[in-house]
């Protein structure tokens, strides 16, 4: 079965997604609670979490179960191999940081569409496709329709040539990562710096004039509902982390309360 890409479709017609990043906790099950959480979408993080290909490939399977679909930040966009084997393992799409040129685009579409897009390695019977048996040339094609890239923005160089970027075809929406771009930007870890923000603005303003959806991953509602009235589409907030341990904290400090009154 090849899912749909519901996500690529309300984006082409005008509308915004929101999502939530999985750092750690591997199990299936967490795929169906996001899922019965309301998010459109989750971020699986290989880059800086702690998922192996196995449990990766047995996330995917639940979240295809629910039909929530799973983008996969790889560890590097310089590994075809690694970027390819995501998707058979059946990552909806794929984040790809640290991207800076046109020719690195240009190398992560190679690697990620089949022929005429791209090389990508075949393996048409995987998580990807169910193990289904299908027409090698009708399959290429409708994985090249449904198969998600999004270039992870995450440096001042690549703000101001992201035009290049996502003139690329294939590329279907560009994310901004606000912590590697203040590091970039010689304040790092103040992703709320002006500095920050007004590079996340151009970034935002770059993306709307060649009607690229953009998005920016942050830790608090107040900013994503900030972020999405100046017009982010592809909207990302928290991670599995934040939400179990800052709700955890909320709880147990307001309980000792309690206990010491």
């Amino acid at each position: 079965m090849i899912m749909e890409n519901p996500l690529k479709q309300t984006l082409r017609a005008g509308g915004g997604v929101i999502g939530t990043m999985i750092s750690h906790l591997r199990l299936p099950a967490v795929a169906v609670m996001m899922k019965n959480a309301g998010w459109d979408f989750v971020f699986v993080d290989c880059e800086h979490g702690s998922f192996t290909p196995e449990s990766l490939a047995d996330f995917c399977i639940a979240a295809r179960g629910v039909q929530l679909p799973t983008i996969v930040r790889v560890p590097s966009i310089h590994d075809p191999q690694r970027l390819y084997q995501t998707l058979d393992l059946g990552a909806t799409g794929l984040l790809c940081p640290q991207t800076e040129t046109k020719d690195e685009v240009d190398a992560i579409i190679q690697a990620t569409k089949y022929s005429p897009m791209g090389q990508r390695g075949m393996s048409l019977r995987n998580v990807h496709t169910s193990w289904g048996r299908y027409r090698g040339s009708e399959l290429t094609a409708r994985l090249n329709e449904e198969t998600m890239i999004v270039l992870q923005i995450e440096s001042a160089r690549a703000i101001e040539q992201l035009d290049q970027l996502i003139s690329v075809p294939g590329v279907d929406a560009a994310f901004i990562g606000p912590n590697d771009l203040s590091q970039s930007l010689g304040i790092p870890g103040d992703a709320n710096h002006l500095e920050v923000v007004r590079y996340v603005e151009r970034a935002l303003e770059t993306c709307q004039r060649a009607n690229v959806p953009c998005g920016v991953h942050t830790f608090d509602v107040a900013s994503a509902k900030q972020w999405i009235q100046k017009g982010m589409r592809f909207m990302a907030c928290g991670n599995e982390v934040a939400w179990l341990v800052d709700s955890g904290h909320k709880a147990s400090a307001e309980i000792r309360e309690a206990l010491s009154k």
